[in-house]
C-alpha cells in the first residue's frame, strides 16, 4: 500500500535543501517499493515551486516516481470535516497553535493509505492519531 508524501518533503528534494534534502530523498527512495502518491492538495501547494508550470511539476513527480493522479474521495471529506471541527474547537479554547487547513486535508487523505511521509509529524499526530507517520 502506498505512502502519501507531504509537501515539505518534496520541497526539500526539489530545492536540494542542505539540511533536509538528503534525508528526504533517501526516505522517498526507500519507500518507492511500497508506492508513493500525492494528495490533490499537495499538487496545488506545489504550484509556486514550479512557477505555475503544471507540465514541469508533473515531469518532476514522474522522475521521482510519485503518482499524482489519485482522486479525492468523499471519505476523505468526512475525515477532514471531523478533524477540522476538532481543530477549531481546540483553537477557540486557545489549546492549539494555528494550523493551515491544507494539513488537515492532507492528513485526512493519507488515512486511507499506508501513512504519510512528512517532516512535520506533530502537525498531524493530534488530529489523526492512528495515521502512520514516517519522518526523514
Amino acid at each position: 500500500m502506498s505512502w502519501v508524501v507531504d509537501t515539505c518533503v518534496l520541497i526539500d528534494v526539489l530545492e536540494n535543501d542542505p539540511t533536509f534534502g538528503p534525508a528526504s530523498a533517501n526516505l522517498l527512495e526507500k519507500s518507492l517499493r511500497d508506492g508513493l502518491l500525492l494528495c490533490p492538495v499537495t499538487m496545488v501547494e506545489l504550484s509556486p515551486a514550479f512557477a505555475g508550470s503544471l507540465e514541469t511539476q508533473k515531469h518532476f513527480l514522474e522522475q521521482v516516481g510519485i503518482d499524482f493522479t489519485e482522486s479525492w474521495m468523499f471519505a476523505d471529506t468526512e475525515r477532514a470535516h471531523r478533524a477540522w471541527n476538532v481543530y477549531i474547537q481546540a483553537r477557540r479554547a486557545s489549546d492549539t497553535p494555528k494550523r493551515p487547513l491544507a494539513d488537515l486535508l492532507i492528513g485526512a487523505f493519507a488515512c486511507r493509505y499506508q501513512g504519510l511521509i512528512t517532516r512535520n509529524p506533530t502537525d498531524f499526530r493530534r488530529w489523526f492519531p492512528k495515521l502512520k507517520l514516517r519522518q526523514p
